[in-house]
């Protein structure tokens, strides 16, 4: 029988009676079970988090940080157990799972550092007025399939070092990591404080619209996050939004192919390309077209999809047959547009997992489904590009604005052109580095608001304004 998992509420741990299979892509065999909560456990975990305020948000900085600790401590003492249990649920190789783990542990430890201190606004003879920040209240916290740890975890330790307390609902393809970090940080959150419950996709909306919570932190899709904005809406709660990307990497003249290929690869391969930041357009000058294409097939020829339990495994299934079946149809667009495959392309739906080889692109054009639409999956297009105002304004042709990257040994020529992205975050000879203390947000379609440093602390609090009047005519 499946380890059955139960929610946290209130400081305990509790099922519905009702449960809900979780599987493994690697071999679609059920590995768990979690309860499958509706309204009432929504309403239970709302109303011990609207309770549990009142007292945590009186709490001071240090207080609060001993809790964030707390939780980063647990998710490094129990690291073994918890990145093989990722990989069974989400996919991802050993390796990667370890990377978020202890990534999770690290971004805990790093938020729980942050503080809003007061700023004195004005401080004369008349008066001094000052701003501080003050919590929201209650916070319903909704994350994806792709990193469940490190998204509950980006939502939690800010949510709480703010003096907010937090409903938080996993994704029913990958909560079975979330509720064992759940029982193993129960008796280290004040009740009330943390609350994680598990249910399907309807559960996502009441949690939207549920009265008693005052803002709403996701991570998904832009179709989803336009939804949630629009239920949001209804009382004005408090966004933020992380959500689809289709980023865009530009690979100038004068980078040397071959140090640039097992890099770039990884940009947009790690996690089996289920990255909302991985690269998902590779703009390569005309100048070194050839032999970066032609280098990155040997390299992707060295890495092996399969299982993430299995040593030597790169690249892992897609997480869930939705995903899956959705890269496999725009490759089969790909295919029946006649576009020209390097490597991969021919995935067999018939086997057992939810597995896509890795495929690369020659060159397809900028209205191909598979440039145009965000893949998250194991497919990187290659496009050949002349001129550097040409590529800027390829780049930039999209709804999309969450990042991208330049890769070039002239780093001033780097930043000059990542000054002209469209993205909230550019790098410049690296990928994939997000930092506790640099807000990560999108722009344009890509996102609302932002999270990670003192601007995704803010995210959580109203700013509250102080005066006092010096010369009162009162006393």
């Amino acid at each position: 029988m499946a380890t059955q998992y139960k929610n946290l509420i209130n400081g305990k741990m509790i099922d519905t009676g009702e449960w809900l299979d979780v599987v493994n892509p690697a071999n679609e065999e059920v590995i768990g079970q979690v309860p499958a909560s509706g309204e009432s456990q929504l309403n239970e975990a709302v109303a011990a988090a609207r309770t549990a305020f009142e007292s945590w948000k009186k709490t001071s900085f240090e207080e609060r940080q001993a809790v964030c600790m707390a939780i980063s401590g647990a998710i490094k003492e129990n690291a073994d157990e918890l990145y093989r249990l990722l990989t069974s649920e989400q996919g991802k190789p050993h390796e990667q799972a370890k990377g978020e783990i202890f990534g999770a542990a690290g971004m805990s430890a790093a938020q729980a550092t942050l503080k809003l201190d007061d700023v004195v606004n004005e401080d004369s003879d008349q008066r001094l007025s000052r701003t501080r920040r003050v919590p929201v209240g209650v916070v319903g916290g909704i994350v994806p399939w792709n990193f469940p740890v490190m998204m509950a975890v980006q939502k939690i330790v800010p949510a709480l070092m703010s003096g907010c307390t937090i409903v938080l609902k996993p994704s029913p393809f990958t909560p079975l990591t979330t509720l064992r970090i759940a029982e193993l940080i129960a008796d280290k959150v004040p009740a009330g404080t943390v609350n994680i419950i598990t249910g399907e996709d309807s559960l996502g909306p009441l949690i939207t619209g549920h009265p008693d919570i005052n803002k709403i932190t996701f991570t998904g899709s832009t179709a989803t996050g336009k939804k949630i904005m629009e239920g949001a809406s209804a009382d004005l709660k408090r966004i933020t939004l992380e959500l689809g990307g289709n980023d865009a990497s530009i690979v100038m003249p004068d980078a040397d192919p071959q140090k640039v290929a097992e890099q770039l690869f990884w940009s947009s391969f790690s996690n089996a390309g289920q990255i909302c930041v991985a690269a998902k357009r590779i703009y390569i000058h005309e100048d070194i077209y050839d032999e970066l294409s032609a280098a990155l097939v040997e390299y992707a020829k060295t890495v092996t999809v399969g299982d993430g339990s299995q040593q030597g495994t790169g690249v892992g299934p897609i997480q869930n047959k939705k995903q899956y079946e959705r890269v496999l149809e725009l490759i089969e667009d790909a295919k029946d547009n006649g576009y020209k495959f390097l490597v991969g392309g021919d995935a067999d739906p018939s086997g057992t997992g939810y597995y896509v080889p890795i495929t690369i692109m020659d060159n397809p054009p900028e209205d191909a489904r598979i440039v145009a639409e965000e893949q998250f999956g194991p497919v990187m297009p290659l496009m050949k590009f002349s001129t550097e105002d040409e590529v800027i304004k390829r780049a930039n042709d999209s709804e999309y604005g969450l990042a991208g990257a330049v890769w070039t040994a002239d780093t001033d020529k780097g930043v000059e052109i990542a000054e002209q992205l469209e993205t909230g975050t550019v790098w410049i000879n690296e990928y994939l580095h997000l930092s506790p203390f640099s807000p990560f947000g999108g722009h344009k379609q890509s996102g609302f608001g932002a999270e990670y440093g003192l601007d995704g602390l803010k995210e959580f609090t109203y700013p509250q304004v102080i005066t006092v009047k010096k010369d009162s005519v009162v006393a």
